[in-house]
């Protein structure tokens, strides 16, 4: 049984050494992100205005780290440091506990999470089953792993902003049903002064004290009216500031900027609509024959802007948003979805590294990949580019956000894609604090016409004013997040990315498109995979 053992920990250690390089950025500690400030001949091919740099960080060393991936034999190695070293023994313990040692997919799963997460994944006695008919080792532990993050956050179904208050601040029972009787004036003046350093009794009892001002905005009015409904009715009328300029991303077929201007131009706003598509014109026209239609009424009707080839997570070098800083006052993303890699689910841990990191981007800025035929978008091969463009997405936000503004994003709480978790956790580390979650139904906006997004629509959206066609989400369990951006002032650390596999990694799975390909093929295709995540974390859509 020792030589069992002393042969897994070697192999084990070998497989280590392409992980070592990139091992620091799952970790938020500096030694973990010096990687983050080397330079890089990426970097230096990008010109970014110094007050720009945190905006796009990110994806630039996400980037970085899967072009260096090339298993260059002689290739020097970086030091690994004492937190590192402590957080590999923790792999090896439950690689060896649960006989995975050869595992190189679970391995890369494990590599990528926290050590608090490992301490309490050893504390839980957890074991994946390995016999399991239907899900593969690493998915099920991709998915355990985020149910067990899932825990620490509000519920992805409906949450009223009275319980995401509670929540925020770890209230009572007690204290949420007192907060629920306050009337509209008293219950905004509570959600907006309360900081922690004063009892909540003594907050509740100056806003009841508080004489009333109407500055004539739409926050102001209606201060005797129910404090909860009142507040519930504006979030699901989009009662927004009409003054501020509103960013829709994530919208492919601009049904839904067209939804918005329409409703800002009724309400009388004179904030501008700008329009984004992350393909270019002519991928829409052969995708969606409404498409010219669709930009003419937006910009001759309703004057806003129709932007294209815009990456969420790059807009901080995008030309197109200069000038734009602290300048967005609502931002919409709608059903964020980077398709499936062939044979994966979405909570794999070859591909979940992905979404993670991409909410985590969109905070700092965003992109959108396509199908990947073989791998559901849950697997973990894949599912790195779901997690971290909620990641990216929000940390660029943080630059064209102004505080007080409202980001929402549509999506269905069920998703094994981009999760709900992967939506309001990078929110949360990027200062958007989660307000409420309103059932999709409710929402003023939701009679629009959904798409996937990729080169599935031209076969499977013949009716899309009808949207007969898309059936993959059931609206019921569609669920709008929001956020308000409310800045610390305090410097964040380099935005943390969920780590893309390594060659290695794709050459050891056994799932999905690789399942039946060996030797050279399985090289080949490793490869071609390999260098589609480079192209796609370049801005570029695939799909």
């Amino acid at each position: 049984m020792a030589e069992v053992e002393e042969q897994d920990i070697t192999e084990l250690e070998q497989q280590d050494e392409d992980v070592t390089e990139i091992l620091a950025s799952a970790e938020n500690t500096d030694e973990a992100a010096a990687p983050a400030e080397e330079s890089s001949d990426d970097d230096d091919a990008v010109d970014v205005e110094e007050h720009l740099k945190d905006a796009v960080e990110g994806s630039l060393r996400l980037k970085r780290l899967l072009s260096r991936d090339d298993d260059e034999p002689g290739k020097k190695k970086r030091k690994v440091t004492a937190a590192e070293a402590e957080k590999d023994k923790k792999v090896k313990l439950l690689l060896i506990k649960w006989g995975l040692a050869q595992d190189k997919v679970v391995k890369h799963v494990l590599d990528g999470s926290s050590v608090e997460d490992l301490d309490e994944l050893i504390k839980s006695g957890y074991v994946p089953d390995k016999f399991n008919e239907w899900k593969t080792t690493c998915e099920l532990l991709t998915r355990y792993m985020c149910e067990m993050r899932e825990k620490k956050l509000p519920r992805g179904t409906a949450c009223d902003s009275v319980a995401a208050f509670a929540h925020r601040w770890k209230l009572d029972l007690a204290k949420d049903k007192v907060l629920r009787t306050l009337k509209h004036g008293e219950l905004r003046y509570v959600l907006s002064t309360y900081d922690g350093t004063k009892e909540l009794k003594e907050v509740i009892e100056e806003a009841q004290n508080e004489n009333e001002v109407d500055d004539y905005t739409t926050a102001s009015s209606v201060p005797k009216a129910p404090g909860l409904a009142a507040l519930s009715r504006f979030t699901r009328l989009e009662l927004i500031d009409p003054m501020a300029d509103a960013a829709v991303f994530g919208d492919a077929n601009l049904t839904f900027a067209l939804k918005l201007a329409k409703h800002r131009k009724a309400l009388g706003h004179v904030g501008r609509v700008i329009a984004t598509t992350f393909e270019d014109l002519d991928t829409l026209r052969e995708r969606y024959k409404e498409i010219d239609d669709s930009i003419k009424t937006l910009e001759q009707d309703y004057f806003a802007e129709v932007w294209h080839g815009v990456d969420c997570t790059r807009i901080a070098i995008d030309d197109k948003f200069k000038g734009l800083e602290k300048s967005l006052g609502a931002v919409y993303y709608n059903f964020p979805h980077s398709g499936a890699i062939g044979g994966f689910f979405d909570g794999h841990p070859v591909v979940n590294w992905r979404h993670e990191n991409l909410m985590r981007l969109f905070f700092r800025n965003f992109p959108h990949s396509g199908a990947i035929g073989g791998f559901f978008d849950g697997h973990p091969v894949v599912n790195w580019r779901h997690e971290n463009l909620m990641r990216l997405f929000f940390r660029s936000l943080r630059t064209y956000v102004k505080p007080g503004g409202f980001v929402k994003v549509a999506s269905n709480c069920g998703a094994v894609g981009v999760r709900f978790s992967y939506i309001i956790g990078g929110a949360l580390e990027n200062e958007f604090l989660h307000i409420e979650t309103v059932p999709f139904l409710e929402w003023h906006l939701h009679r629009y016409g959904r798409s996937y997004g990729d080169k599935r629509d031209i076969y499977k959206r013949p009716d899309a004013s009808n949207n007969q066609s898309y059936n993959a989400q059931a609206a019921d369990r569609d669920m709008v997040y929001c956020f308000c951006y409310a800045p610390t002032g305090a410097k964040l650390g380099p935005q943390q990315v969920r780590l893309p596999p390594n060659l290695k990694t794709l050459n050891a799975c056994t799932d999905g498109p690789f399942k039946s390909v060996q030797g050279k093929a399985k090289e080949t295709l490793a490869q071609q995979l390999h260098n589609r995540f480079v192209t796609e974390i370049s801005g570029t859509h695939v799909g």
